[in-house]
């Protein structure tokens, strides 16, 4: 074991295949399924709003897809991220403990989310596409698209959560820099936006009402297709780039994880880091996999695994997913890429075929160990990276207690450059836990669709 504290890995070493757990999983995933006809998607039911080559990889079995050689040119502006031994937080916490983190706060954008922006748009370019829609929370998502876009020619729309438009105004602004429209959703704009606001004119917004903007606008314009930043097939395959990267530079760095954690809301950074790491258990490996999520939008460990739309005003297929229902209202957070109301089919497949854990946390305990992690490491995460690194916190806290040296790795998704509002409020005392009723979850619940 060295005593390095980066582990970096040359650009020819970068991943040239995204790996696919479908390929591997013991039980297949259930099929999304047509929301008229209930019937098993083909491929020409999403070919209106996708081009081909994503679908294709949507519904692959395939173990490996290659990585096309435009697109690893783009990831080498960033890739292979780096790989960091938190050390000084391990002296911090006085733990036995070995803590490794997966920085992907290092991308143009300043998280992992270009890892499938840039495949996204470079398919969309190649079958003529001249114009992306999509949504984004905290603006992540949105600032990668816009970043992708922009290097493929391509016009970029983004609906963003309308809490999260108020709330991060200069994520906005990047999304612009990069020559991007963004919208406060809902807007006036489409039929859905209209929808939600003759209900609610003061309503904070939601990434499922959001979709449904993206969707609306992808399906009605003959130029335009829709961009998914998580939760699709397709997305974790691409972020598979992470786990892969970070298997090597474990073996650089003398040891392995035994246990992997990163947060969740719609699934894609979990997917990421996690799906190599359940690929090895299932060949008999045993790393403990823990996906992280906010205990006011808790898909994983308050949702019913059922088949669900994927945006509120149900113009998507019905997938398979762990879901609080496509008309639940999760509180306003500073969490907003984790404020999703469904959980990735393939990740809530994983957890339902006991592959993973699942915890939540509340929104003041995250902020409070991101703070503790930047005094000690100078990288100030992201709110939704911040549920990561307090489970992180958590079980290296949980090896002192116990006098047991784990190795712990999780994925660093993103920095909180942009959210600063979100520490200033933690610092004054005026950020909160957000609720919810209880009867609000199970009215969303009972109106889950009937199948079968």
């Amino acid at each position: 074991m060295t005593d390095s504290v980066k582990y970096l890995l040359a650009e020819d070493q970068m991943p040239k295949a995204w790996y696919n757990l479908a390929a591997d999983l013991p039980v297949p995933l259930p099929p999304p399924l047509h929301p008229g006809t209930g019937q098993p998607l083909g491929p020409d039911d999403l070919a209106p709003i996708f081009p081909m080559a994503v679908i294709a990889q949507e519904m692959t079995t395939e173990r490996w897809v290659d990585i096309p050689e435009p697109v690893r040119e783009v990831y080498r502006l960033w890739r292979p991220s780096p790989l960091v031994r938190a050390r000084r937080l391990e002296k911090a916490l006085d733990t036995p403990a070995r803590i490794y983190f997966k920085y992907e706060g290092v991308s143009p954008a300043g998280s992992h989310k270009p890892n499938t922006a840039v495949p996204q748009a470079f398919y969309n370019k190649q079958e003529g596409v001249k114009r992306l829609s999509t949504e984004t929370g905290a603006g992540q998502w949105g600032s990668s698209l816009a970043f992708a876009g922009s290097l493929f020619g391509l016009e970029v729309e983004v609906f963003m959560v309308k809490i999260s438009f108020n709330q991060k105004p200069y994520r906005r602004a990047l999304m612009e820099t990069y020559g991007a429209r963004c919208i406060a959703s809902p807007s006036p704009l489409t039929n859905a936006g209209r929808a939600v606001l003759e209900k609610s004119p003061d309503s904070n917004g939601s990434l499922g009402i959001a979709i449904s903007e993206a969707v609306e606008v992808a399906a009605s314009r003959d130029d335009t297709k829709y961009a998914l930043g998580s939760v699709l097939n397709h997305v974790c395959l691409h972020q598979t780039v992470i786990g892969e990267e970070a298997m090597v530079q474990m073996e650089m760095a003398g040891d392995s994880p035994d246990v992997v954690i990163a947060c969740t809301g719609g699934g894609s950074n979990f997917a990421g880091l996690a799906f190599p790491y359940i690929r090895e258990n299932l060949k008999g490996a045993k790393v403990r996999i823990v996906a992280v999520e906010p205990a006011s939008c808790p898909t994983l460990t308050r949702g019913r695994y059922a088949y669900d739309f994927g945006d509120t005003g149900h113009l998507t297929p019905l997938v398979k997913m762990h879901t609080l229902g496509s008309t639940f209202m999760p509180p306003g957070s500073h969490s907003g890429g984790l404020r999703y109301h469904g959980m990735a089919p393939m990740v809530s497949h994983v957890k339902e075929l006991g592959l993973c854990d699942a915890k939540s946390y509340a929104q003041t305990e995250c902020f409070a160990a991101a703070v503790q992690f930047a005094r000690a490491e100078g990288i100030v995460p992201a709110p939704e990276s911040s549920h990561a690194v307090k489970g992180a916190i958590d079980e290296a806290l949980a090896c002192k207690a116990e006098g047991k040296g784990r190795t712990i790795l999780f994925n660093l998704s993103g920095h909180g450059h942009f959210d600063m509002q979100a520490y200033t409020d933690f610092f004054s005392g005026k950020l909160r836990d957000p609720d919810f009723a209880a009867d609000e979850l199970e009215a969303a619940l009972g109106a889950l669709p009937k199948v079968g």
